[in-house]
Protein backbone atom coordinates (compact mmCIF):
# COMPACT_ATOMS: atom_id res chain seq x y z
CA UNK A 1 0.00 0.00 0.00
CA UNK A 2 1.09 3.53 -0.85
CA UNK A 3 0.97 6.35 1.85
CA UNK A 4 -2.60 7.68 0.42
CA UNK A 5 -3.95 4.38 0.10
CA UNK A 6 -3.37 3.70 3.99
CA UNK A 7 -4.76 7.33 4.78
CA UNK A 8 -8.02 5.88 2.84
CA UNK A 9 -8.38 2.95 4.62
CA UNK A 10 -7.94 4.71 7.51
CA UNK A 11 -11.13 7.14 6.62
CA UNK A 12 -13.23 4.41 4.79
CA UNK A 13 -12.80 2.53 8.09
CA UNK A 14 -13.52 5.10 10.05
CA UNK A 15 -17.10 6.24 8.29
CA UNK A 16 -17.76 2.27 8.04
CA UNK A 17 -17.00 1.65 12.33
CA UNK A 18 -19.09 5.31 13.04
CA UNK A 19 -22.07 3.56 10.61
CA UNK A 20 -21.64 0.25 12.09
CA UNK A 21 -22.55 0.96 15.51
CA UNK A 22 -25.42 3.32 15.03
CA UNK A 23 -26.64 0.97 12.47
CA UNK A 24 -25.59 -1.19 9.88
CA UNK A 25 -24.05 -1.71 6.88
CA UNK A 26 -20.85 -0.40 6.73
CA UNK A 27 -18.89 -3.22 5.22
CA UNK A 28 -20.42 -1.46 2.02
CA UNK A 29 -17.89 0.74 2.29
CA UNK A 30 -14.72 -1.59 3.49
CA UNK A 31 -15.57 -4.66 1.16
CA UNK A 32 -15.51 -2.56 -2.35
CA UNK A 33 -12.34 -0.65 -1.36
CA UNK A 34 -10.29 -3.85 -0.38
CA UNK A 35 -11.10 -5.02 -3.77
CA UNK A 36 -10.05 -2.13 -5.33
CA UNK A 37 -7.10 -2.69 -3.98
CA UNK A 38 -6.83 -5.83 -5.54
CA UNK A 39 -7.89 -8.66 -3.13
CA UNK A 40 -9.75 -11.01 -4.81
CA UNK A 41 -13.89 -11.14 -3.33
CA UNK A 42 -12.95 -14.18 -1.19
CA UNK A 43 -10.15 -12.53 0.65
CA UNK A 44 -11.85 -9.29 0.69
CA UNK A 45 -14.38 -10.75 2.90
CA UNK A 46 -12.08 -12.66 5.32
CA UNK A 47 -9.51 -9.28 5.80
CA UNK A 48 -12.71 -7.72 6.65
CA UNK A 49 -13.04 -9.58 9.22
CA UNK A 50 -9.87 -7.88 11.02
CA UNK A 51 -11.80 -4.54 10.71
CA UNK A 52 -14.56 -5.69 12.38
CA UNK A 53 -13.46 -7.36 15.45
CA UNK A 54 -11.18 -4.66 16.02
CA UNK A 55 -13.89 -2.29 15.77
CA UNK A 56 -16.52 -4.45 18.22
CA UNK A 57 -14.13 -5.24 20.70
CA UNK A 58 -13.39 -1.44 21.21
CA UNK A 59 -17.70 -0.72 21.02
CA UNK A 60 -18.91 -3.16 23.04
CA UNK A 61 -15.93 -2.12 25.39
CA UNK A 62 -16.65 1.22 25.28
CA UNK A 63 -20.42 0.89 25.62
CA UNK A 64 -19.51 -1.81 28.79
CA UNK A 65 -17.74 1.17 30.34
CA UNK A 66 -20.40 3.59 30.40
CA UNK A 67 -22.62 1.01 31.61
CA UNK A 68 -25.39 0.13 28.57
CA UNK A 69 -25.58 -3.18 28.82
CA UNK A 70 -23.93 -6.07 30.39
CA UNK A 71 -22.23 -8.95 28.94
CA UNK A 72 -24.18 -11.89 30.49
CA UNK A 73 -27.18 -10.59 28.18
CA UNK A 74 -25.71 -10.53 25.24
CA UNK A 75 -24.35 -13.94 25.76
CA UNK A 76 -27.64 -15.48 26.55
CA UNK A 77 -28.67 -14.21 23.23
CA UNK A 78 -25.85 -15.44 20.84
CA UNK A 79 -25.38 -19.12 22.38
CA UNK A 80 -29.13 -19.64 20.43
CA UNK A 81 -27.93 -17.34 17.36
CA UNK A 82 -24.81 -19.10 16.99
CA UNK A 83 -27.18 -22.37 17.53
CA UNK A 84 -28.87 -21.57 14.69
CA UNK A 85 -25.74 -20.65 12.33
CA UNK A 86 -24.22 -23.85 12.31
CA UNK A 87 -27.55 -24.96 9.93
CA UNK A 88 -27.38 -22.13 8.46
CA UNK A 89 -24.53 -22.39 6.88
CA UNK A 90 -25.22 -25.43 5.39
CA UNK A 91 -28.44 -24.09 3.81
CA UNK A 92 -26.88 -21.62 1.88
CA UNK A 93 -26.33 -23.74 -1.19
CA UNK A 94 -29.91 -24.67 -1.40
CA UNK A 95 -30.73 -20.81 -1.49
CA UNK A 96 -31.38 -19.23 -4.58
CA UNK A 97 -29.20 -16.37 -4.23
CA UNK A 98 -31.19 -13.78 -6.50
CA UNK A 99 -34.66 -13.96 -4.62
CA UNK A 100 -33.20 -14.05 -1.27
CA UNK A 101 -31.49 -10.55 -1.79
CA UNK A 102 -35.11 -9.27 -2.83
CA UNK A 103 -36.70 -10.72 0.19
CA UNK A 104 -34.25 -8.81 2.39
CA UNK A 105 -34.24 -5.92 0.54
CA UNK A 106 -38.20 -6.02 1.32
CA UNK A 107 -37.66 -6.41 4.59
CA UNK A 108 -35.39 -3.41 5.01
CA UNK A 109 -38.27 -1.50 3.07
CA UNK A 110 -40.80 -2.54 5.34
CA UNK A 111 -38.24 -2.29 8.59
CA UNK A 112 -37.25 1.49 7.62
CA UNK A 113 -41.10 2.50 7.15
CA UNK A 114 -42.10 0.87 10.64
CA UNK A 115 -39.53 3.06 12.22
CA UNK A 116 -40.21 6.04 10.07
CA UNK A 117 -43.84 5.55 10.75
CA UNK A 118 -43.88 4.28 14.23
CA UNK A 119 -40.83 6.16 15.81
CA UNK A 120 -42.11 5.91 19.59
CA UNK A 121 -41.09 2.09 19.25
CA UNK A 122 -37.70 2.93 19.05
CA UNK A 123 -36.72 6.24 20.75
CA UNK A 124 -38.95 5.67 23.73
CA UNK A 125 -38.42 2.04 24.56
CA UNK A 126 -36.27 1.90 27.81
CA UNK A 127 -33.08 2.36 27.91
CA UNK A 128 -31.96 0.45 31.42
CA UNK A 129 -33.07 -2.76 32.89
CA UNK A 130 -33.05 -6.44 32.08
CA UNK A 131 -33.77 -6.89 28.65
CA UNK A 132 -35.92 -10.18 28.31
CA UNK A 133 -34.54 -13.60 27.95
CA UNK A 134 -37.01 -16.51 27.30
CA UNK A 135 -38.63 -18.89 25.13
CA UNK A 136 -39.55 -16.34 22.81
CA UNK A 137 -36.37 -14.73 22.53
CA UNK A 138 -34.41 -17.94 22.17
CA UNK A 139 -36.45 -18.95 19.16
CA UNK A 140 -36.39 -15.76 17.77
CA UNK A 141 -32.44 -15.18 17.59
CA UNK A 142 -32.14 -19.43 16.77
CA UNK A 143 -33.71 -17.82 13.47
CA UNK A 144 -31.49 -15.00 13.46
CA UNK A 145 -28.44 -17.37 13.60
CA UNK A 146 -30.49 -19.43 11.01
CA UNK A 147 -30.05 -16.32 8.56
CA UNK A 148 -26.87 -14.95 9.50
CA UNK A 149 -25.54 -18.70 8.82
CA UNK A 150 -26.02 -18.88 4.92
CA UNK A 151 -26.24 -14.38 4.33
CA UNK A 152 -24.99 -11.81 6.57
CA UNK A 153 -26.33 -8.96 4.26
CA UNK A 154 -28.59 -7.27 6.73
CA UNK A 155 -28.19 -8.91 10.38
CA UNK A 156 -27.61 -6.06 11.95
CA UNK A 157 -30.79 -4.32 11.11
CA UNK A 158 -32.58 -7.15 12.10
CA UNK A 159 -30.53 -7.66 15.24
CA UNK A 160 -31.19 -4.36 16.09
CA UNK A 161 -35.85 -4.85 15.15
CA UNK A 162 -35.08 -8.29 17.28
CA UNK A 163 -33.83 -7.10 20.49
CA UNK A 164 -35.82 -3.97 20.58
CA UNK A 165 -39.34 -5.68 19.38
CA UNK A 166 -39.09 -9.09 21.05
CA UNK A 167 -36.22 -8.65 23.58
CA UNK A 168 -37.45 -4.87 24.69
CA UNK A 169 -34.29 -3.40 24.84
CA UNK A 170 -33.97 0.45 23.98
CA UNK A 171 -31.71 1.90 20.88
CA UNK A 172 -28.68 2.63 22.79
CA UNK A 173 -28.91 -0.47 24.28
CA UNK A 174 -30.22 -3.05 21.23
CA UNK A 175 -27.05 -1.59 19.19
CA UNK A 176 -24.85 -2.06 22.27
CA UNK A 177 -25.94 -5.98 22.47
CA UNK A 178 -26.16 -6.21 18.04
CA UNK A 179 -22.00 -5.32 18.26
CA UNK A 180 -21.70 -8.07 20.87
CA UNK A 181 -23.41 -10.57 19.41
CA UNK A 182 -21.92 -9.79 15.75
CA UNK A 183 -18.14 -10.30 17.38
CA UNK A 184 -19.14 -13.39 18.84
CA UNK A 185 -19.73 -14.44 15.62
CA UNK A 186 -17.18 -13.02 13.84
CA UNK A 187 -14.85 -15.18 16.33
CA UNK A 188 -16.01 -18.03 14.64
CA UNK A 189 -16.00 -16.69 11.15
CA UNK A 190 -12.74 -15.21 11.28
CA UNK A 191 -10.93 -18.64 12.42
CA UNK A 192 -12.74 -20.04 9.01
CA UNK A 193 -11.13 -17.29 6.67
CA UNK A 194 -8.04 -17.83 8.72
CA UNK A 195 -7.76 -21.67 8.23
CA UNK A 196 -8.35 -21.48 4.86
CA UNK A 197 -5.24 -18.42 4.53
CA UNK A 198 -8.38 -16.02 3.62
CA UNK A 199 -6.61 -12.67 5.05
CA UNK A 200 -4.58 -9.98 4.44
CA UNK A 201 -3.87 -9.43 7.99
CA UNK A 202 -1.98 -5.62 7.28
CA UNK A 203 -4.97 -4.56 5.00
CA UNK A 204 -7.19 -6.06 7.73
CA UNK A 205 -5.51 -3.92 10.23
CA UNK A 206 -5.33 -0.22 8.46
CA UNK A 207 -8.88 -0.86 7.88
CA UNK A 208 -9.46 -1.85 11.24
CA UNK A 209 -7.86 0.91 12.98
CA UNK A 210 -10.27 3.56 10.99
CA UNK A 211 -12.93 0.89 12.28
CA UNK A 212 -12.09 1.47 15.93
CA UNK A 213 -11.48 5.28 15.76
CA UNK A 214 -15.10 5.41 14.21
CA UNK A 215 -17.03 2.82 16.52
CA UNK A 216 -15.10 4.67 19.61
CA UNK A 217 -16.54 8.14 18.74
CA UNK A 218 -19.84 6.71 17.82
CA UNK A 219 -20.16 5.06 21.43
CA UNK A 220 -19.77 8.15 22.66
CA UNK A 221 -22.11 10.68 20.38
CA UNK A 222 -25.01 7.71 20.79
CA UNK A 223 -24.91 7.84 24.43
CA UNK A 224 -24.70 11.28 24.63
CA UNK A 225 -27.11 12.47 21.65
CA UNK A 226 -29.47 9.73 22.12
CA UNK A 227 -31.86 7.58 19.83
CA UNK A 228 -33.54 10.53 18.25
CA UNK A 229 -30.11 10.37 16.61
CA UNK A 230 -29.02 6.71 16.31
CA UNK A 231 -32.70 6.39 14.52
CA UNK A 232 -32.36 8.79 11.91
CA UNK A 233 -29.05 7.25 11.02
CA UNK A 234 -30.50 3.93 11.54
CA UNK A 235 -32.95 5.33 8.70
CA UNK A 236 -30.41 6.00 6.75
CA UNK A 237 -28.59 3.12 7.32
CA UNK A 238 -32.07 1.07 6.00
CA UNK A 239 -32.73 3.36 3.48
CA UNK A 240 -29.36 2.76 1.66
CA UNK A 241 -28.96 -1.14 2.05
CA UNK A 242 -32.26 -1.47 0.54
CA UNK A 243 -31.13 0.69 -2.84
CA UNK A 244 -27.81 -1.35 -2.83
CA UNK A 245 -29.48 -4.85 -2.71
CA UNK A 246 -32.00 -3.58 -5.45
CA UNK A 247 -29.02 -2.40 -7.74
CA UNK A 248 -29.92 1.65 -7.52
CA UNK A 249 -26.49 2.14 -6.17
CA UNK A 250 -24.84 -0.44 -7.99
CA UNK A 251 -22.18 -0.26 -4.98
CA UNK A 252 -21.08 -4.07 -5.66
Amino acid sequence: MIDGQWLAGIGIGFLAGFINVFAGGGSLLTLPFLIFLGLPANIANGTNRVALLMQNIVATGSFKQMKVFRYKEGLYLAIPAIAGAIPGAFLASSIDKEFLENFIGVLLVVMFLFVLIRPERWIKAKSSGSTRIGIPQIITFFFIGLYGGFIQAGIGFFLIASLILVAGAGLIKANALKLFIVLIYNLFAFGVFVLNGQVDFLLGFVVGIGNMLGAFIATRVAVRYGPRLARIILLIGLLFSALNIFDVLNIF
